[in-house]
């Protein structure tokens, strides 16, 4: 992707994980003065959380095309915030945003990443139905997209 983000919140599931803003849709700031957005980047296969338009975190993710009556999967592998932007709920509204789009598109979750794990269990009932367990195929998609 070429910019840094800094801290990788894989190592920590349990912080900021909050309710994440709900909307399904994009993700601009919440709060007054709030220039927080987050965006969908498919070319670099990541959600993207921008300050400002700087990048200060990610959601990486790889894709499995759709199979014999399976929907299109989308499999979370790496979640990350800047270090300087930690403790304010932004990876919780940055896995929010990404799953709510992924289920909007009719696509099924597959969690790789421990935090995404960590918010999927906080939040089971609101994704009940939308997330399957890793296929073969889903860690041949990841490898694809880190050896990119």
């Amino acid at each position: 992707m070429g910019e840094d983000v800094g801290q990788n919140v894989n190592d920590d599931a349990t912080d900021d994980v909050g309710d994440g803003g709900k909307d399904g849709g994009s993700e601009v700031g919440s709060e007054a003065g709030d220039a927080i957005e987050i965006s969908d980047n498919p070319a670099a296969g990541a959600f993207e959380l921008r300050d400002a338009g700087r990048l200060i975190g990610i959601a990486r993710y790889a894709v499995v095309p759709a199979s014999e009556g399976h929907a299109e999967r989308v499999v979370f592998f790496h979640t990350e915030v800047s270090k300087a932007f930690e403790g304010q709920g932004l990876a919780g509204r940055l896995a929010a945003t990404a799953l709510d789009r992924t289920v909007a598109a009719g696509r099924t979750i597959v969690a790789l990443c421990p935090y995404i794990k960590a918010y999927l269990r906080r939040h089971e009932a609101d994704y009940a139905g939308h997330v399957a367990q890793p296929q073969p195929a889903d860690l041949d998609a990841v490898d694809r997209a880190v050896d990119g």
